[in-house]
């Protein structure tokens, strides 16, 4: 079990090829430690300062991205900050997982690698899933998190499921769309910008999902959205909701794409009333991939955050 520079494997050279220069950054990889999960590793990326000279911003993404959607982000704060983006399990470069893997699961691989990289003074940077799963990150390990990025996520359940999102659901016919006809990711490459993805955007985005074997989690996500009390998903997410507010003495920006038709404006309202003292960047010309559509209003808020975890720091 460890951190380490590895090899790629064949199809995952091939991937990176593929994406020439739009994604210039090391691959690393974490051997998970969970049981029934022996030889599955997380890939992540790595940049920036990693002798504890520099803060740290941890970009966790959602589905059906990977680490590619943070690249701009990486590539901004790298020279001053240490930048670290994985892949969940069964996403992006990560090990496969048959089978599946829940909130849960993905909450705990997160934290692992965060005690694993000894991660510090760690600015949360989160999107659509990766607010459940890096916000539960952040409440098994509160000494090691100073500050949160929110965009277009949630880390509450909600009564509302767009159409588009139940219709993936449907029993069979669902999962044959998204795992078979990979419906998921094509629709999203055209309903979560404003501004039309560039064709090095399209391709990096599409890259990890080229086969039904490779596609597994993307469905399992769709899955796994908690909707009734019965789902085995509920009372995680529940327990992370019950605990934000305990995080509200940390710096918080919330950046939120006002046309995003799956994490509406009502989910930024939510974001507000447990957070009355964040600052919000609402952004009328970007949809539910913020960081295809305004990636500098990300990175100007990460940076106002980690000034601001910084000058909490040196108060204490």
């Amino acid at each position: 079990m460890g951190t380490q520079i590895a090899p790629l494997t064949a199809e995952a050279r091939s991937l990176r090829a593929s994406l020439d220069a739009s994604f210039p950054f090391e691959s690393r990889f974490f051997e998970l430690p969970t049981a029934g999960r022996e030889g599955a590793a997380l890939h992540y990326v790595d940049e920036g300062p990693s002798d504890g000279s520099a803060p740290t911003v941890l970009c966790v993404h959602g589905n059906p991205t990977w680490s590619f959607y943070w690249r701009r982000l990486v590539d901004e704060l790298s020279g001053e900050a240490r930048v670290v983006a994985p892949d969940h399990l069964g996403m992006g470069l990560s090990s496969r997982a048959p089978g599946g893997v829940r909130l849960a699961e993905h909450g705990a691989n997160l934290v692992a690698l965060v005690d694993a990289l000894d991660l510090r003074n760690v600015t949360l940077v989160c999107h659509d899933w990766g607010g459940a799963i890096g916000f539960g990150a952040a409440l098994a390990r509160p000494d090691r998190f100073d500050g949160f990025v929110v965009t277009n996520t949630a880390a509450f359940p909600s009564g509302m499921m767009p159409r588009r999102i139940a219709a993936c659901r449907i029993p069979g016919l669902g999962r044959l769309a998204v795992q078979g006809g990979n419906a998921f990711v094509r629709a999203a490459l055209r309903m979560t910008t404003v501004v039309p993805l560039s064709a090095d955007a399209r391709r990096g985005l599409l890259a990890p999902y080229g086969s039904w074997a490779r596609r597994e989690q993307v469905w399992r996500f769709v899955e796994d959205i908690p909707m009734r009390p019965e789902h085995p998903s509920w009372n995680d997410l529940v327990g992370i909701a019950d605990r934000l507010e305990s995080l509200r003495g940390l710096p918080m920006e919330i950046v939120w794409g006002m046309r995003d038709w799956c994490f509406s404006p009502s989910f930024l309202a939510k974001w507000r009333e447990r957070f009355p003292g964040a600052a919000v960047t609402e952004l009328p010309g970007a949809g539910h991939y913020v960081m295809e559509d305004a990636p500098e209003s990300v990175a100007l808020a990460t940076r106002r955050v980690l000034g601001a975890a910084a000058s909490q720091r040196s108060r204490a």
